[in-house]
């Protein structure tokens, strides 16, 4: 059976509360330092003329029953043409995105920022958590929880007696360093440094594959089958006046 522990008051001063102070502000102090580090990349104008001919041809797709038909067949045309279509990509001109990641070296060097900037703080803080904090029984969660919950919670803690409940002191170093998202999105605003590593992806082209988004895109359009929805629109009027009557 579980044993119940009296957790001292001194261990929620000297443990939890440091814990969660220092953990919000290495959590700043990161997003600032790598503000610091970042340089701006120009985004490539080719990656983002396709980005942009990718939401025509979907707005085109989803629209395309409100527009006449002719005015469809032109415009999937101009998207799809084997000549010159904006859809249509050669073979030899299709493009590895990872190739061109590892061709740039300024983009390896911001990646590579990226990860000391968050590969130091985490490894000095668990070490310094690790010789300070270890074995401290930090916290009760105030609902009952399942066995599964063990290795998560206590961990450092070798003893199966103690209620699930409870958690250690590192387990709480990794909830705070996994959970603290919202927290960092209130005070530093939506775009935190947890998401940087994103977003300078998404600028640079980084896991984007135009060649095979714009043939994807193609071929969906190739096989809208088109129905205009205009001249129908009286008949659905006059069924919805009808129930609407009746």
């Amino acid at each position: 059976m579980a044993e119940d522990l009296v957790l001292d008051t001194a261990i929620r001063d000297w443990v939890l509360i440091p814990l969660s102070v220092v953990m919000v502000l290495i959590g700043v102090l990161r997003y600032f330092v790598s503000k610091l580090m970042r340089s701006y990349q120009v985004p490539d104008a080719k990656i983002v003329k396709e980005g942009q001919v990718i939401v025509r041809a979907r707005n085109l797709r989803s629209g395309a029953n409100f527009i006449p038909s002719k005015a469809f067949r032109a415009r999937r045309i101009y998207f799809s043409n084997e000549e010159n279509g904006l859809l249509f990509v050669p073979k030899g001109q299709a493009q590895n995105a990872q190739a061109q990641m590892f061709s740039d070296p300024n983009m390896a060097m911001d990646m590579m920022k990226k990860n000391l900037s968050m590969i130091i703080p985490q490894t000095l803080t668990f070490a310094w958590v690790n010789f300070f904090f270890s074995g401290f029984v930090a916290a009760k969660i105030p609902f009952p929880l399942t066995q599964r919950f063990r290795s998560m919670l206590q961990n450092g803690i070798d003893l199966s007696t103690v209620d699930v409940s409870y958690v250690s002191s590192r387990s709480w170093y990794f909830l705070n360093l996994f959970g603290l998202r919202g927290l960092f999105s209130l005070i530093l605003g939506e775009e935190n440094a947890m998401d940087d590593t994103q977003r300078m992806m998404q600028m640079s082209g980084f896991g984007f594959d135009p060649t095979k988004s714009l043939s994807a895109e193609k071929d969906g359009l190739d096989i809208v089958q088109h129905e205009w929805a205009l001249p129908k629109f009286e008949q659905r009027a006059e069924a919805v006046l009808r129930k609407l009557v009746s």
